[in-house]
């Protein structure tokens, strides 16, 4: 007997196909908690990703997601070197302590510090001798605010005398009560042959109170991903933004079950096992293994499930999104216990009329 043409037509759910049924509850929101892993060595403190795309997230988004406990992932719609940049505004915003911190020396001009501050976004800078980095004055607004010589040298314009430092071993508390102490605003850390090793300001400790959910790494600094692709250009690409200090890479690409896409996140584990791979799109339990077994960490599920995301409306490829999110935990999770700790990502756009379109994961 012949079977139907229509046997291969499977059914399958979209996140509009189904509901959550209620059940008694003694629990309010207060009480909640939405903490959850991405990868093996990074928490989230909200359960939520901006998406990498152009029209939503670059520093500021990936700033903002960071200090309210979610990751922002920068597209990579740019040159390599200004996405490089991006993440690095993002390590630097915020931080325990700014390490190797941008630095001029005494000869420079009043038009090249200008040049740098207002290129990096900052107020302050350490003056260091050239070679040695030994720690000679600090610049800041307050040093340069009515100067109006362009070519004025900083040695004729920084601060040099009685000059606070710490050592690299202090904590944030002391640290305060110096700031508090000398009414500065930025304390230099130094390390024994008084060379600037990093930069603690009190904006640095005001962030830190006003947001308490903040994502960051062990040195303070808020955490930040960003996307890459396939190919050499990819790989170049992801050694940029390793430079600049990401935490995730996500191998962004429509169909993550590919050659391609499973050679880039092998080459990359490679390159540097510490970074945390994300990789993408899958539909299917299949391409989820694959991806597991060639290093992912964690695994994006969904082909163009949202309502500015049509690759699956153009293409005509995908799997509702409900269903390939059932369909592929069970076998990602039996693989993450082989692969220790293996975390699956659900990808959806939504539609949010107080945020304005853009992708959640």
């Amino acid at each position: 007997m012949t079977s139907s043409p229509y046997s291969r037509v499977l059914e399958a759910l979209a996140f509009d196909d189904v509901l959550v049924v209620p059940d008694a509850s003694d629990v309010v929101p207060g009480q909640t908690e939405v903490r959850t892993r991405l990868t093996r060595s990074i928490e989230l403190n909200i359960p939520l990703i901006s998406s990498a795309m152009d029209t939503v997230t670059e520093d500021q988004m990936a700033i903002a997601m960071a200090q309210q406990g979610g990751l922002g992932v920068i597209h990579k719609n740019l040159t390599s070197e200004e996405q490089a940049e991006q993440v690095r505004r993002v390590k630097r915003f915020e931080s325990g302590m700014v390490v190797n911190p941008v630095t001029v020396g005494p000869d420079q001009t009043l038009a090249e510090v200008r040049a740098i501050m207002q290129h990096h976004g900052i107020s302050g800078l350490p003056v260091v001798e050239p070679g040695s980095q030994r720690l000679v004055g600090i610049l800041t607004n307050r040093d340069v605010r009515f100067a109006v010589d362009l070519n004025q040298r900083v040695s004729e314009l920084m601060t040099r005398d009685n000059l606070v430092t710490v050592r690299n071993s202090v904590d944030a508390d002391t640290a305060r009560q110096i700031l508090h102490k000398h009414r500065i605003e930025k304390l230099l850390v130094v390390d024994d042959a008084g060379r600037c090793i990093g930069l603690m300001t009190v904006k640095d400790m005001d962030k830190a109170v006003a947001h308490p959910l903040a994502i960051k790494d062990a040195m303070g600094r808020l955490r930040c991903a960003a996307a890459t692709g396939v190919g050499d250009d990819g790989f170049n690409r992801a050694r940029l933004l390793v430079e600049a200090g990401v935490d995730v890479l996500v191998v962004d690409t429509a169909h993550g079950h590919s050659a391609g896409v499973l050679k880039a996140v092998e080459r990359l584990k490679a390159f540097d096992a510490s970074v945390q791979i994300v990789a993408g799109n899958v539909a299917t339990p299949e391409a989820a293994q694959a991806l597991i077994a060639a290093g992912a960490d964690c695994v994006k599920i969904g082909i163009g499930p949202g309502s500015i995301c049509t690759t699956r409306i153009v293409a005509g490829v995908g799997v509702p999104q409900f269903s390939a999110v059932l369909e592929t935990s069970q076998p990602a999770a039996n693989s993450m216990c082989r692969a220790l700790q293996m975390a699956v990502s659900a990808h959806r756009a939504i539609w949010s009329r107080r945020l304005g379109p853009g992708p959640m994961w």
